[in-house]
This record gives structure tokens, sequence and C-alpha cells, in this order.
């Protein structure tokens, strides 16, 4: 399948939500003002497209200078294993190369966790760290 990468200006919530439905990430699509809100102040989005649909998207928060958060990696399901996830991630690894902390939390899967080593990242503890979080 051909598609292309390219940042995500415009957010187009007809397009966003029924994304972040069909992996289920309902924090968001039960708060859409919420997730608006946060694109609008993303450091970086881009979005994968074939034939003008949207298949996958990336979000990236942070200062871009001296970390980055890749906050959301999403692609649809019926896409998952044709390479759009790792190109989205690649396309984020090259333009923020410079920067020194890169990070993202994920599920605790084999799947997920092989998908991340094989791009390059290791898990905290493989650090010698432990990654702190706190939700309300």
């Amino acid at each position: 399948m051909e598609y292309k990468i390219q940042e995500y200006t415009c957010y187009n919530e007809q397009e966003i939500l029924p994304l972040y439905r069909s992996v289920g990430w309902t924090n968001y699509t039960d708060r859409p003002e919420m997730l608006k809100s946060a694109y609008g102040h993303s450091l970086k989005i881009y979005g994968a497209y074939a034939g003008g649909q949207l298949l996958g998207i990336i979000r990236v928060v942070g200062d871009g200078f001296s970390v980055i958060l890749i906050q959301d990696l999403l692609v649809y399901p019926e896409y998952h294993r044709q390479g759009i996830g790792s190109a989205l991630l690649q396309r984020v690894l090259e333009e923020y190369k410079h920067v020194y902390q890169k990070h993202l939390l994920t599920e605790n899967t084999e799947k997920t966790i092989r998908f991340y080593q094989s791009l390059g990242f290791i898990m905290d503890t493989d650090l010698e760290c432990r990654a702190f979080s706190k939700y309300f």
C-alpha cells in the first residue's frame, strides 16, 4: 500500500475521533474538547494518508530541544503491520534527532515492546531508571 506522511496542521474531528475509537482510546473520545486542545498545543503532529484518507497519526509534545514525548501513535487496526506506525515514528525521530531525551509511555505487551525496541527504544528498567506518572 502506498501512503504519504505529512504534517497534520488542521484538526478535523470527523477524521480524528474515528481513529481514536478504532483503537479504543476512550479517554480522548469521551472528551473531544480536551483532545482538540491537546492537538492545538502539540509540538508536532504527522498523519499518514492514502487517497486522502487518514490511516494513522503521531503526536509529539515537549520543548523540541532537550526532551520530547511521543504522546500518541495510532494506526487503524486494519492497517497494522504495513509499516505505517514505523514510518510515522521514523519521521519524528529524524525531525528530532538532535533531542537528547525521547520518551513514550505505552502498553506493556510483548508486541508493543518488540515494536519500540525494533526502533531503538529501550525500557526504563534497562537504563537502571524508573519512570513515574500521575493521573487524576
